[in-house]
């Protein structure tokens, strides 16, 4: 089984959706990345399977992307931190319009996700994310741990990452 085929299986077909939105995105030049676990998954050294797929998009170029992604077969949600996007999988698209990521975009990789060509997050970028996630004490505690054992990961795979997590989220982390 293929990486892909895992991911279509734990997703409900979700990489038919998460390459619709690369293709649209790219299609119209709008500047993009992903964030969360799929960023995650490039830099950790095992992938785990994500059914959240956080994007981030030029906030001058979310309302375009949105309209696209729309007429592609998106069904939109609007939130005030957010825009969220169901297409015809268990896969949940949340783009986010925070301000703090204004910059990821600008600092992506490529990166083979599941078999998906994709944009993601720069390293550094995908563990302030991370961090970000962690320190919002409003997220659900199984988010939270699912947050920390990201940092986790990302730590374990780049010792060097030490050095920006807070001495007292090491102290949880163990590595």
């Amino acid at each position: 089984m293929t990486m892909r085929q895992f991911y279509d299986w734990q997703t409900a077909g979700g990489g038919g959706d998460v390459s619709l939105l690369v293709e649209t995105l790219e299609r119209r030049e709008i500047p993009w990345c992903m964030i969360g676990g799929l960023a995650v998954n490039h830099w950790a050294e095992e992938p785990m399977a994500t059914a959240d797929v956080d994007v981030v998009i030029t906030l001058e170029r979310v309302e375009e992307a949105v309209k696209a992604l729309s007429e592609a077969g998106f069904t939109p949600k609007r939130f005030d931190w957010s825009v969220n996007l169901k297409g015809h999988s268990k896969v949940s698209v949340q783009i986010s319009t925070e301000d703090f990521y204004r910059d990821f975009p600008a600092h992506s990789v490529a990166a083979d996700i599941h078999g998906i060509l994709m944009r993601v997050a720069s390293r550094e970028d995908t563990l302030r994310g991370k961090l970000k996630a962690y320190a919002d004490t409003e997220r659900r505690p199984s988010k939270r741990q699912k947050d920390l054992l990201d940092i986790t990961r990302l730590v374990e795979a780049h010792p060097e990452l030490r050095a920006q997590v807070p001495a007292e989220i090491l102290e949880k982390l163990k590595v």
